[in-house]
């Protein structure tokens, strides 16, 4: 391929990065509808925590296990038909969980069905758009759409809970419906799936990228890529380390601080503001985390991520008490570290696996933090079923945040090449 005309417009990697970043916002304001939903399905259909979270829990794994296939999808039938078709799955399977009256109907739409579609279009899109898209400002743009799981929450959770409110968890569900319908012909205009469509090299490459090697079966891609990570250390710590992010953040108070807060007397609507004020926060946090993970080393990041997220979940239960001050501090707090752990992730499996194999290795480590969540918001349920109280719940997450600490600076530790990338 020639080098590409110097031009002053806008490179197109800008336009896919925006595109993609919409299309995560979507995600997560579906996926963050259970904190919302759980206490009036609980009032309408009797149904326990317990019950729900098991649903929600199905969801989560889902989410997770999609995202190694989907990357493989998108390299054989492209980014743009992926994305399209995910969105249009989820608009139709939110949509239809309004007329659900049988906890296996929930356990079905949402947890199969949504869980599907949302984990089709997960992190690892937003990772493999990085990597075909861009040379420079890796760690940014992806700090960037990480963020949008944070902007996502901040958008949608206050409207969801004040229709629940006024009108129902009904109008809330459709309110995600219809915002995951619009984007499918936005996306399937818009989006393209490489630079060479558009006649461009990714941003800031100096020459040209290589030919696409066109997939073959995406679940043998996926099978394959898991059976080498298998062989690999770093893609144990990795996938460790993962799975107590997913453990201690969409799993545990993605799912239940809505819930836990409206146990200690906080109504829903002001605690659905306290989590999107978190996602403030945490757009902050994870932009610069982004910014960082192109300067520093990742590992140290992330042994000082899991750190500070272990002691804000330690210091939790004690937030609740008559002083709101408490609460808003775990919120600025917890919220800066929400999902930071992303990019220096994303970078560290780069330079473990490579470039061409960077999106379906993350897929795998993605899908061991689904794992994580989906482990945390049944025991999290239960727990409180059981015990009537979140407390262990938290400090249980917290001591395996601590853990994960430990574990990240072991990443590369053996592997010369994965250290020498995570500290470029």
């Amino acid at each position: 391929m020639s080098a590409p005309a110097r031009t002053t417009r806008l490179h197109y990697g800008w336009i896919a990065a925006a595109l993609t970043f919409a299309t995560l916002l979507v995600a997560a304001g579906v996926r963050s509808a259970p904190g919302v939903m759980m206490v009036p399905l609980e009032a309408e259909f009797g149904w326990s925590r317990a019950t729900i979270s098991a649903a929600v829990s199905v969801n989560l794994i889902l989410y997770g296990l999609m995202a190694p296939f989907a990357a493989a999808v998108m390299d054989r039938i492209g980014v743009r038909n992926t994305m399209a078709l995910a969105l249009a799955v989820l608009a139709l399977g939110v949509a239809v969980t309004t007329a659900m009256t049988a906890p296996w109907h929930m356990v079905l739409l949402w947890g199969v069905v949504v869980g599907g579609g949302s984990g089709t279009i997960a992190l690892v899109l937003g990772a493999t758009v990085v990597s075909r898209w861009f040379d420079a400002y890796r760690g940014t743009v992806m700090g960037v759409l990480s963020a949008a799981t944070a902007t996502g929450q901040l958008i949608f959770l206050p409207q969801m809970a004040m229709a629940v409110e006024h009108w129902g968890w009904r109008a809330a569900v459709f309110i995600i419906a219809a915002a995951a319908a619009v984007m499918v012909p936005v996306v399937w205009l818009l989006m393209r799936d490489r630079p060479s469509d558009v006649g461009l090299w990714p941003v800031g490459a100096t020459e040209a990228p290589p030919a696409p090697v066109r997939a073959g079966n995406p679940a043998v891609a996926a099978v394959l890529a898991l059976k080498a990570g298998f062989g690999s250390k770093d893609f144990w710590l990795l996938a460790g380390t993962f799975y107590v992010c997913g453990l201690s953040t969409n799993g545990l108070i993605g799912t239940h601080l809505v819930p836990a807060c409206f146990d200690h007397g906080i109504p829903e609507v002001k605690a659905a503001g306290l989590l999107a004020a978190m996602g403030v926060f945490d757009m902050v946090g994870t932009t610069l985390s982004g910014w960082l993970s192109d300067r520093w080393d990742s590992r140290k990041l992330l042994a000082w991520y899991y750190g500070l997220r272990g002691l804000s979940l330690i210091f939790l239960d004690w937030a609740f008490g008559p002083d709101v001050f408490g609460l808003w501090l775990f919120a600025v707090f917890y919220g800066l570290d929400w999902i930071a752990t992303v990019p220096p992730t994303v970078k560290l499996a780069a330079a473990a696996f490579g470039r061409e194999k960077a999106g379906v290795m993350f897929g795998w480590i993605f899908a061991s933090h689904q794992v994580g969540a989906a482990t945390a918001a049944f025991l999290a349920g239960w727990i409180r079923t059981d015990l009537g109280d979140y407390k262990l719940a938290f400090i249980s997450a917290g001591i395996a945040c601590l853990a994960a600490s430990i574990m990240a600076m072991m990443i590369g530790r053996d592997t010369p090449a994965v250290a020498e990338g995570a500290a470029a």
